[in-house]
């Protein structure tokens, strides 16, 4: 018999797993947004999902809908998330404007930063927080030191 992988493959040793209220519809939103694939869904007996995965760019995010009776809320209900997923991508300019067009926020909008990346925040229609950059500059540690002095850092 084969060994199984512990990490199976496509996967990577951290992915979000997001609750949202409307897991099917966060899951056309990010297609739109974030140029999303859907991997696979599972729906219960009342049609919420289960489970379901998605692929943007080389990682997988899963998602599940509320279910409030097992304490399992999205950020709407909490009034709020305490996490900000982290995108590296290609182009955050073009990113950006896309996901924006599908209806995400512009929490802060992007621009070149000390630390070497071109950097921007969201947040999407269902309240989940999301940092975009591309890296455009490598700087080194005593750059970024000085970088954030002047910011008064």
């Amino acid at each position: 018999m084969p060994k199984v992988k512990p990490v199976p493959d496509g996967m990577h040793s951290v992915t979000p797993h997001l609750v949202c209220a409307g897991a099917a519809d966060a899951i056309e939103f990010y297609k739109k947004a974030f140029n999303a694939t859907e991997v696979g869904r599972l729906a219960g007996p009342q049609g919420k999902l289960m489970h379901a995965m998605i692929r943007i760019c080389d990682s997988a995010v899963m998602l599940v809908d509320e279910f409030p009776d097992c304490g399992s809320f999205g950020p709407r209900s909490l009034k709020g998330s305490p996490v900000t997923i982290h995108l590296y991508v290609e182009d955050v300019d073009a990113f950006v404007k896309r996901a924006v067009a599908a209806g995400a926020k512009i929490t802060m909008p992007v621009d070149d930063m000390f630390w070497g990346d071109r950097y921007g925040k969201l947040e999407d229609s269902f309240g989940h927080h999301w940092s975009v950059a591309t890296h455009i500059r490598d700087v080194s540690p005593e750059e970024m030191k000085q970088a954030m002095q002047k910011m008064g850092g």
